[in-house]
């Protein structure tokens, strides 16, 4: 039997992102899957160290990061405004994703499955949440890096977004936001 698990997530990089706005430079989820294990592994060492809040392992949500949308491989990436028009669209494309979910994870060998489980399938109450901290604030960081580009298309995002993180509720991202964010409206001079 074939395994293609791993060559199917290397077409990560031909699923874009922001499908409904002009983008000043695409973004695929290869990338984003990439920023958001290393905003989901920041997250968790901020709660952990700094706020002193228990947590999940750091490594472990950034592991869980890599593969939030792994789904997206079979149904693309779903944008925002359609995905959780009502909770009945929003339902349904749960649904969907978790069958995506659980091919994908039929495609890897017996023994290996259920070590993959709690990551394709955001299964894990402890780490899910901060993964999903992280994937808003990398949706946030687009909306920043757009603008900067002078892409007015992202400020109505922007601001949806930042409202939405704000009702998350997490320490360890308001620790960020307010701590970490800013440099992101920086150029590479004035870093």
């Amino acid at each position: 039997m074939a395994n293609e698990f791993y060559a199917l997530l290397g077409r990560m990089k031909y699923i874009t992102r922001w499908g409904l706005m002009r983008n000043t430079f695409s973004e695929n989820i290869q990338e984003h899957s990439h920023q958001v294990a290393v905003l989901a592994h920041a997250l968790a060492l901020i709660r952990r160290d700094i706020l002193k809040l228990p947590t999940p392992n750091p490594d472990a949500c950034a592991v869980a990061a890599l593969y939030h949308d792994a789904s997206e491989i079979l149904t693309g990436d779903m944008p925002t405004p359609i995905k959780y028009y009502n909770p009945a669209i929003q339902d349904a494309y749960k649904q969907v994703e978790r069958i995506a979910g659980e091919k994908l994870l039929s495609l890897l060998p017996v023994a290996l499955q259920e070590s993959y489980a709690a990551y394709v399938l955001e299964s894990d109450g402890e780490i899910t949440p901060i993964v999903k901290a992280a994937d808003k604030l990398s949706a946030y960081i687009k909306c920043i890096e757009e603008q900067k580009a002078g892409n007015t298309e992202f400020d109505s995002a922007e601001k949806a977004t930042m409202a939405a993180m704000e009702k998350m509720n997490r320490p360890e991202l308001d620790w960020f936001i307010q701590s970490c964010l800013e440099p992101y409206r920086l150029n590479l001079d004035q870093l």
